[in-house]
C-alpha cells in the first residue's frame, strides 16, 4: 500500500505531444477555471499529474529558483527552458504550457525558440511584453515594449508553430506600468493579432478581474500568495469566464517550506524523530519516480 493520497488511481494512458495539444484546447475552450500548478522540474510534474490534475505549467520564475537559485530577473536561458520542457514532457501525459518569458530575444529568436518548444513537446507557449531582462508580473520597476514591437513577436510565435492546436498566449505587463486601462488596449490588439489566450498580469481588484475575464478571448488568471492580486474563490473565477488560474509556485513556495522545517529539526536535534511524519516514505517515493515500470522492464528483458 503505498502512503499516498492518490495511492489508487489507474496510470493514464500513453498521449502523444498531439494529443496533449488537442486536449489543452478543449481545456481552455471550456471556460471552467481550470486550476494550472506549475512545476519547475520532472519530479514536480509527476506530483501534478499523479494527484490528478487536468493541465501544468513550466514556470520560468520557479526554474530560475531552483535551477540557479536566483531571483525571477530575466537569467534563466531559453536552452534551460527547452530543456526543462523536455524532461517534463518525457515523463508526464498532461498537457505543458510554458513559460517562454519574452521570446529570449527579437520575433526571430521567439519564432525560433516557439519552434523548439513545440517540438520538445509544450502543448501552450506563454510570450509576454516586458522589456528585456524581464521582472516577476509582481515585482516592482517593470517596463513594457512598444506595443508594436510585441505585436510583431507574437505574429512571430503563431506563424512558428507547426501545430495549430498549440495554443499561443500573450501576456501583458502593462498595468503596473501604464495603467489598467492600457493593459486592456494591448491584450485587445493581441487577441485581434490572433492570440489564442491572453493574460493581463497583476489586476489589483476584483472589478479590474472581471473585466479581465469578459475580454473576448479565452483568459488566463495568475494567483500568487503574496503577490498583488486578490485571492479569488473557485466559484468566482468560473463566474468571471477564466479558462485557466495559475498557480504558478505553490509547489515551489510549499517545498521551501517543507525543506526549511524538516532540516531545520535535523540541525536543531541531530535525527528526523520530530518530523518522521513530514516525509514521504521510501516506497511512495520510488513509485512516483516510476521504479515499478522499471523493475518491470528489468524483469522482462533481464529476466531480473
Amino acid at each position: 500500500m503505498h502512503d499516498s493520497v492518490n495511492s489508487g488511481r489507474a496510470p493514464l494512458a500513453y498521449c502523444d505531444a498531439a494529443e496533449r495539444r488537442r486536449l489543452l484546447k478543449r481545456l481552455v475552450s471550456e471556460r471552467k477555471a481550470a486550476l494550472l500548478p506549475g512545476a519547475a522540474n520532472a519530479l514536480t510534474a509527476r506530483i501534478i499529474e499523479d494527484l490528478g490534475f487536468r493541465a501544468l505549467y513550466l514556470t520560468g520564475a520557479g526554474l530560475t529558483n531552483t535551477n540557479l537559485g536566483q531571483p525571477d530577473l530575466g537569467l534563466i536561458t531559453a536552452t534551460e527552458v527547452i530543456e526543462a520542457t523536455a524532461r517534463i514532457s518525457d515523463v508526464c501525459q498532461l498537457p505543458l504550457i510554458v513559460d517562454m518569458d519574452t521570446g529570449f530575444g527579437n520575433a526571430l529568436n521567439a519564432y525560433k525558440t516557439v519552434q523548439k518548444l513545440e517540438s520538445a513537446g509544450a502543448a501552450g507557449i506563454q510570450v509576454e511584453d516586458q522589456i528585456f531582462p524581464k521582472k516577476c508580473g509582481h515585482f516592482s520597476g517593470k517596463g513594457v515594449v512598444p506595443i508594436g514591437e510585441m505585436l510583431g513577436k507574437l505574429r512571430a510565435c503563431l506563424d512558428a508553430r507547426r501545430d495549430a492546436n498549440t495554443q499561443i498566449i500573450a501576456r501583458t505587463d502593462a498595468r503596473a506600468v501604464e495603467g489598467f486601462a492600457a493593459a486592456m488596449d494591448r491584450a485587445h490588439q493581441m487577441i485581434e493579432a490572433g492570440a489564442d489566450i491572453t493574460f493581463v498580469e497583476a489586476p489589483v481588484n476584483e472589478e479590474e478581474i472581471r473585466a479581465i475575464g469578459q475580454l473576448p478571448a479565452p483568459q488566463m488568471l495568475n494567483l500568487v500568495v503574496g503577490g498583488r492580486t486578490p485571492m479569488m474563490a473557485p466559484e468566482q473565477r468560473i463566474a468571471a469566464g477564466f479558462s485557466l488560474v495559475l498557480y504558478a509556485n505553490a509547489a515551489l513556495q510549499a517545498s521551501v517550506k517543507a525543506m526549511q522545517d524538516v532540516l531545520g529539526s535535523l540541525l536543531r536535534d541531530g535525527s528526523l524523530d520530530k518530523v518522521s511524519d513530514r516525509l514521504a516514505g521510501f516506497e511512495e517515493r520510488q513509485r512516483l519516480v516510476g521504479k515499478p515500470d522499471y523493475d518491470a522492464l528489468s524483469e522482462r528483458y533481464e529476466g531480473a
